[in-house]
């Protein structure tokens, strides 16, 4: 391995659970598996998938590969029973920097609308990050397979993890994999534009500082091998858990299960429908009807956290019950943040729906 100077640790997370969020654990796992052929020994990978966390420490002259994949709306990354929002990553990753908990650190993130957890990383620091999508965007599940009745993997991790098996980390920088990455994502998905922040002095680094290097790998064999590598179904992660249930029901055989599985999707819908009813209704009483047709870039990330997390605890709790609050939502919150109200006039919007709407 090339870096001599400290130990190179990888963090591996896939925040979701459940079937229909089957891409991201595979994501996770397939990521595992090449950096561990490229030398990176098992105590010096930290894989977190539901109920499967593991702990390292880190050293001042150590790099930081973290990889994470679940979903995502502005200024938010879900985890299965908790919320990550974007200032609280941003002010952890930089307080680690600051106590020279690390020498670099490279975040990629798999999620919709990446882009707003990491656009905050300050462009001098020790630490660079590449998004799956930008800030407005959703991201894109692909490779459906039929069997399964899964999608087995994201559109951007499936390029990043493809481009590190075929190529000599040694003599690939940060910079080959992005442009690599992007050109792409983009091919398939003129929706998506993966994007990178914080330090791009970084960008000349060798992918072989935070992935590793093995003699033993024969990456020109799987360059050969690989050479007819394309994505198929390719759908907007919003869309899969529909189309999974929407396959469920046409497969299934039994009257009794076929009917029942119906009502699994009709009240999904159901709950959708509601979800649209309390933003409409908050936005009343905020006077900012706009709020539901504008897609206003988010600023204001704190101000977001607070009125996200209060609807969340008081409202609905999308931690417990995954698919019901969309990006669409979100984005209502984000427009009414945006707009120039107080946080307390929102959130006190929030407190007189919620006596109103049940779901």
């Amino acid at each position: 391995m090339e870096n001599t100077n400290g130990k190179q640790w990888v963090l591996l997370a896939a925040g979701s659970k459940d079937w229909e969020n089957y891409r991201h654990q595979a994501d996770v796992c397939h990521a595992y598996q090449v950096v561990r052929e490229n030398g990176i020994p098992d105590d010096q990978i930290v894989v977190m998938m539901y109920d499967d966390i593991a702990y390292n420490e880190d050293g001042p002259n150590d790099s930081i590969f973290i990889y994470l994949s679940d979903h995502g709306s502005h200024g938010i990354f879900h985890f299965p029973n908790s919320t990550l929002y974007a200032p609280d990553l941003i002010d952890t990753v930089k307080e680690m920097s600051r106590k020279d908990k690390f020498s670099q650190m490279v975040i990629y993130m798999e999620a919709c609308h990446a882009g707003s957890m990491l656009e905050e990383l300050p462009r001098l620091g020790n630490v660079y990050a590449v998004a799956a999508s930008n800030p407005d965007q959703s991201s894109y599940a692909c490779f459906y397979d039929k069997k399964r009745n899964a999608y087995l993997a994201d559109a951007f991790t499936a390029y990043w993890l493809h481009h590190t098996k075929k190529i000599d980390l040694r003599e690939t920088t940060l910079q080959d994999q992005f442009n690599y990455i992007k050109e792409n994502v983009t091919k398939w998905e003129k929706n998506q534009t993966p994007c990178n922040y914080g330090n791009r002095s970084m960008l000349q680094t060798p992918l072989s500082e935070f992935l590793g290097w093995s003699p033993d790998y024969e990456f020109k064999d799987y360059e050969f091998k690989s050479r007819n590598f394309d994505l198929t179904s390719v759908v907007e992660s919003t869309n899969v858990p529909l189309l999974i249930q929407q396959n469920r029901i046409r497969k299934e055989q039994n009257h009794r299960r076929k009917q029942s599985l119906k009502r699994q999707y009709n009240e999904l819908q159901r709950k959708r429908n509601k979800m649209n009813e309390a933003m409409q209704e908050i936005s009343k009483c905020c006077a900012r009807d706009g709020a539901l047709r504008e897609t206003l870039e988010v600023t204001r990330l704190y101000e977001l956290k607070v009125v996200a997390e209060h609807f969340r605890t008081t409202v609905f709790n999308w931690d417990e019950e995954a698919f019901v609050f969309t990006l669409s939502h979100q984005q209502v919150l984000v427009n009414l943040c945006e707009c120039g109200l107080e946080v307390e006039s929102i959130t006190a919007a929030i407190d007189r729906v919620r006596q109103r709407i049940q779901f």
